[in-house]
């Protein structure tokens, strides 16, 4: 019986580089994974309606042709609501055509896409106020109007 480390292995195509899980290229073969990621999606909607419960799924990290990325976001349609940020790169979130589907795409600040995601609830956290920020625009506010009172 031999070893291992002496049998010999010839990769002679592969889909994604070893390191595929943070290369930003998509798999250039079909991967059949198309119609479980929107069972997930399907099974994530029903649970947040039931409870709330928030899902997030990664979409670098599942393989997808381009052809099948772009088949995902023709089903899954154009919401009505999309924002953008600017804070260490660009991100946009845009409510898909399924309300409570959100697709959240950033990007460096060298418009390298590093994350892609379908998040599964009311709003995405990307969006919501921080306390503490509130707290500060609180702050300002108070300080606004202590001096235009002190102006009249």
């Amino acid at each position: 019986m031999e070893k291992i480390e002496t049998i010999a292995v010839t990769v002679e195509k592969t889909a994604r580089p070893v390191d595929g899980l943070c290369d930003p290229t998509p798999c250039a073969v079909p991967t059949g994974n198309l119609l479980p990621l929107l069972h997930e999606i399907r099974h994530a909607l029903a649970r947040w309606l039931e409870d709330e419960h928030p899902h997030i799924i990664d979409l670098r990290t599942i393989p997808m042709s381009p052809d099948e990325e772009t088949r995902l976001l023709e089903i899954l349609g154009d919401g009505e609501i999309s924002a953008s940020l600017s804070a260490l790169g660009s991100s946009e979130i845009v409510e898909t055509g399924c309300n409570g589907v959100w697709l959240v795409t950033h990007h460096n600040d060298d418009g390298v896409l590093v994350g892609r995601f379908i998040e599964i609830c009311r709003v995405p956290e990307i969006l919501k106020s921080q306390t503490e920020d509130a707290q500060t625009a609180l702050h300002r506010l108070d300080e606004l109007l202590a001096n235009a009172e002190a102006t009249e």
